[in-house]
């Protein structure tokens, strides 16, 4: 079995609402990203609280959100997770 991966979001970047869109500057990388939804949600989940797994992110976000079937959107969440990372917008550990 495989340990859970925990993510936590990089604080070093500066938010902006631009309308149904965000702009993300992240500082250390001098980049900037525009993203929509569910990027920025998820973003915004792993601000509340402790670093979190792809479960635990399915649990703050369905509290807000319909998600649907769960099993799929773990593995949604997983996958944005993995493009936030290569980023450097959230860290792995």
């Amino acid at each position: 079995m495989t340990a859970e991966r925990l993510y936590r979001r990089d604080k070093d970047a500066v938010t902006c609402v631009l309308e149904d869109i965000i702009v993300l500057y992240h500082r250390a990388s001098g980049q900037t990203h525009m993203m929509v939804s569910p990027a920025p949600e998820i973003l915004e989940a792993l601000d509340d609280e402790a670093d979190a797994s792809a479960v635990q992110l399915h649990a703050r976000l369905e509290r807000h959100y319909d998600l649907g079937e769960r099993t799929q959107a773990i593995a949604e969440i997983e996958t944005h997770l993995e493009g936030l990372t290569a980023l450097g917008l959230v860290r792995c550990s």
